[in-house]
């Protein structure tokens, strides 16, 4: 998050072989569990037609195939971590533990969301009905709230000049432009020979570049890139590799040693460093700085993200379902946050102490909660999940499939 509203910014079954999402949303799906839904890693278009995405095939095609609730419940996790992060950020100043603990949880929840999201990307190609939904489903819903947290501030924050820029992202909407990117950049990726140490180089480079300017958040697009190409050539035996016993054990003592680490490390870093957001020269330091801290975050993040993906339940909870409303989750905290900021919420002393900030945890996680669950997916859907089919040339290929089934029936 920064000053303004940028923020600064089991053991069990193997996992099912990855499946493309219904609705091109890097949603997870698999066989063996139910529920179809949205993801935080919002639609970019993988399903055959737009019914199928809805839960009821189209004549001529299969039946959408069910989430996993390994994904799902990873999602709900880290986005409440999101959440609780967020409500940190007016308190953490007066308290060292509380910054530490949110140092430890920025170096990991974003990047844990990201990989997760190039994961669910790896599908994606040039086809017109996947173009159609990355814009339905990222775009749309990046234009929408761009414009809708600079009215909230006009409003709420008593700020008229506030202006309204769809290339300059505002507070959470930076992951949305951010995604439509990289996305669009997966065929590259699958081309090249050395993807990952490419992005490296692509991300060390940022962080040496301080012209780069604030145009779609460049800098954040840039410097996560590692994380989104990561994911793209992962496999399923990659996240069970994680779930083993030993490394549930040992995130124990890395998480312990991650927030002693953090504690220690309050008064002589830049939390700056954790938002991906600014060049070495911007955060005073050395450019040589910025190659080293970008590769020696990119370890601790991976680890981390191990880590917390080790505790993931495997199996259907009653938050499973919640995972599949990320998105809602993401976008929505922020008025609520946002607001408190500009309200006065977190100016009572008493917020301020630890029983206080145990509350506004409770709160935060609380709250994202409740922006997850179906109902508010249903009243928020047409700003997130848009149809729009009135904006688009019907595809030659489903129009053949719909008149074989009708044919058919």
């Amino acid at each position: 998050m920064t000053n303004s509203l940028r923020p600064q910014g089991h053991r069990g079954a193997a996992l099912p072989p990855a499946q493309q999402p219904a609705r091109g949303v890097p949603s997870p799906r698999s066989s063996p569990t139910p529920k179809a839904a949205t993801s935080l890693t919002p639609k970019a278009a993988t399903s055959p037609t737009p019914k199928a995405a809805t839960g009821a095939a189209a004549p001529g095609t299969k039946p959408a195939k069910q989430r996993d609730a390994f994904f799902d419940n990873a999602k709900y996790l880290a986005i409440v971590l999101v959440a609780m992060g967020h409500a940190w950020e007016p308190l953490k100043g007066q308290s060292r533990v509380l910054e530490a603990a949110y140092t430890v949880v920025y170096a990991f929840h974003m990047p844990a969301f990201i990989l997760i999201s190039g994961y669910f990307s790896r599908s994606f190609d040039m086809r017109a009905d996947r173009l159609k939904r990355l814009v339905t489903g990222v775009a749309v819903p990046y234009v929408v709230f761009e414009v809708a947290y600079s009215l909230f501030s006009r409003w709420a924050d008593d700020n008229p000049g506030q202006s309204i820029s769809v290339l300059d992202p505002l507070y959470l909407t930076w992951f949305l432009a951010a995604l439509f990117v990289w996305r669009l950049t997966t065929p590259l990726w699958k081309l090249v020979r050395w993807p990952l140490p490419l992005a490296l180089v692509i991300a060390m480079l940022a962080s040496v570049s301080p012209d780069i300017g604030d145009d779609l958040d460049l800098q954040r697009v840039l410097q996560f890139l590692p994380f989104f190409v990561l994911g793209l050539f992962m496999k399923p035996e990659h996240f069970q590799l994680v779930r083993r016993r030993e490394i549930r054990i040992l995130s124990v003592p890395v998480f312990a040693t991650a927030l002693v680490v953090g504690y220690w490390a309050v008064p002589r870093m830049n939390t700056g460093w954790f938002y991906h957001r600014d060049s070495a020269q911007q955060l005073g330091a050395p450019w040589w700085t910025g190659p080293v801290m970008t590769l020696a975050l990119f370890g601790c993040s991976l680890l981390l993200t191990a880590c917390f993906l080790s505790w993931v339940p495997r199996r259907k909870l009653w938050v499973t379902v919640l995972g599949a409303g990320t998105l809602y989750g993401y976008l929505l905290h922020g008025f609520l946050v946002k607001g408190g900021e500009y309200w006065g919420w977190f100016d009572h002393a008493w917020l301020h102490k630890p029983l206080g900030e145990v509350f506004v945890t409770l709160v935060a996680a609380a709250g994202v909660t409740l922006l997850c669950t179906p109902p508010v997916q249903r009243v928020f859907r047409f700003a997130m999940e848009p149809r729009m089919e009135w904006a688009f040339k019907r595809d030659a290929t489903e129009l053949a499939r719909e008149r074989a089934g009708t044919a058919k029936s």
